[in-house]
């Protein structure tokens, strides 16, 4: 049996076996550790991943095409196949509350989602690798006064450590999709909460960055009084992809007192 690719999941197959290998061991697993694998397909990772002593591992697939094949080849995932969407999941009930690590080749058209949904539950996920779009994780790791800096850059980086490992080409994916891909490794940083509201932060990047091209008096006008002090705070006049995370936290902070 050969699973058919499906386009609308997203799916690419990855073929060669050596890249598999080593993101498999991006992960850098030292000691027994709960691992979360997202889309496993017909498990081109997936055997590297059972092949590790230490690893307790766990595989959420959605293709229910892909489902059969894993069963019927890897005898080693009985009753460790979540059949369901990841995104819909409830990672609380995982691994009975323990942390577990997060890897995958993820589905490209919903990579920026499954890392968001990684972030609402940093206090279980210390470690997260795969493979994504090249241009998602140029992105992901991208520092300040970068072309590729924004959204996901600040709002992963405030509590990881992102770094972009290597790239991988069209040709090794059975469709090769258009676009090149690349692998991450995202570390848990040590910032268990932000000095700041966290809900305003995400607000206020967010915000900053739907006119990224401007100055940020142009858009944070939008979350304050038109008449408000803080649009002549010299910070005003700088573009949103000049800003660290710290510089963030503290705009943040500003327009709280705006709005307060």
């Amino acid at each position: 049996m050969i699973v058919t690719p499906k386009k609308f999941l997203g799916q690419h197959f990855l073929k060669d076996l050596n890249i598999a290998q080593n993101i498999a061991d991006s992960l850098n697993v030292n000691g027994p550790t709960n691992v979360l694998e997202i889309g496993p397909g017909m498990g081109v990772l997936t055997q590297f991943l059972l092949k590790n002593p230490s690893i307790n591992l766990q595989v959420v697939e959605l293709d229910r095409e892909s489902v059969v094949y894993l069963n019927e080849n890897f005898p080693a995932l009985k009753g460790r196949i979540l059949a369901e969407d990841f995104l819909k999941l409830d990672l609380g009930k995982l691994f009975d509350g323990e942390p577990f690590y997060v890897i995958g080749n993820y589905p490209y058209n919903i990579s920026s989602q499954i890392f968001f949904k990684v972030l609402e539950y940093r206090d279980r996920v210390p470690v997260c690798s795969g493979m994504i779009q090249k241009e998602v994780a140029e992105r992901m790791a991208s520092k300040p006064n970068c072309k590729a800096y924004g959204i996901l850059s600040v709002l992963l980086q405030a509590f990881y450590d992102i770094e972009y490992l290597f790239t991988v080409h069209e040709y090794v994916f059975d469709p090769p999709p258009k676009v090149k891909s690349a692998v991450i490794r995202m570390v848990r940083n040590d910032v268990k909460k932000l000095d700041c509201d966290e809900s305003l932060f995400i607000k206020v990047v967010k915000t900053s960055f739907n006119q990224r091209r401007k100055m940020l008096r142009n858009s944070i006008a939008q979350l304050v009084a038109k008449e408000s002090p803080l649009l002549k705070d010299p910070i005003m006049t700088k573009r949103p992809e000049q800003l660290s995370v710290q510089d963030f936290i503290e705009l943040t902070n500003k327009v709280q007192q705006e709005i307060i």
